[in-house]
C-alpha cells in the first residue's frame, strides 16, 4: 500500500519517470536516495549550456542566452504551477533572487505547465519577478527535453561564459552556492 501512495504522489507531481524510479526502489528494497547527496551536483564536467528559446507569458520569444551573457550567473529554474514541491521550493528561489539579483544573478523560469492561466496566476501568486518561458507542452517542454529534466523542481546554474556550474541546487544548497559565488 505504501508503494502505491508513493507512486501516485510521483505521478501527480514529477511524472512517469519519477514514479517508475520510486517503484523500482520500492520493489528492489533499495534505500531511498538522500536528497542532500543527490540533488546538488557540481557540474564541472557538464560543459557548456544549451540555449532554450520559448514564449514568455505574453507570447514574445525569450532566450536563455539573452540573460547568460548579461549576468554573472543565470539560474534556469524548471517548475510548474501544479507541482507541490516546486511551489514549496519557490520561496527559496525568491530569496536567492532578492539577495543576489543586484550582485549579478538572473533567474529564468521554464514552466512545464499546460494551462496558460494557471501558469500566469502562479507567477503572480508566488511573486516571481524574473523572466518566465513555456511552450505549454507539460512534460514535452522543449527546454526540459533539452536538459533531460525528468523530475521537477530542477535547475541549472550557468556562469557568464556559458559554463554549467551546478545543477539541482535546492534550499540552503542553492543559497550557500550563491553566497560562495557572489559574496
Amino acid at each position: 500500500m505504501k508503494t502505491r501512495h508513493l507512486i501516485t504522489a510521483c505521478l501527480l507531481c514529477c511524472g512517469v519517470a519519477a514514479a517508475l524510479t520510486a517503484c523500482n526502489k520500492q520493489t528492489t528494497n533499495a534505500p531511498a536516495a538522500d536528497p542532500k547527496t543527490t540533488t546538488t551536483t557540481e557540474a564541472a564536467d557538464a560543459g557548456q549550456y544549451e540555449d532554450i528559446e520559448l514564449p514568455s507569458p505574453v507570447g514574445s520569444p525569450l532566450r536563455v542566452s539573452d540573460y547568460v551573457a548579461k549576468n554573472k550567473y543565470t539560474l534556469v529554474d524548471f517548475w510548474a504551477s501544479w507541482c507541490g514541491p516546486c511551489r514549496a521550493e519557490m520561496p527559496t528561489v525568491v530569496q536567492a533572487y532578492t539577495d543576489y539579483h543586484a550582485k549579478g544573478l538572473e533567474v529564468v523560469g521554464v514552466s512545464l505547465d499546460n494551462d496558460h492561466d494557471a501558469w500566469v496566476n502562479a507567477i503572480e501568486e508566488l511573486q516571481m519577478p524574473w523572466p518566465q518561458m513555456s511552450d505549454l507542452k507539460g512534460w514535452n517542454c522543449a527546454g526540459a527535453k533539452l536538459y533531460n529534466v525528468r523530475a521537477i523542481p530542477a535547475n541549472v546554474l550557468i556562469d557568464q561564459k556559458g559554463k554549467i556550474v551546478a545543477t539541482n541546487l535546492r534550499g540552503n544548497d542553492l543559497l550557500d552556492k550563491l553566497a560562495e559565488l557572489l559574496n
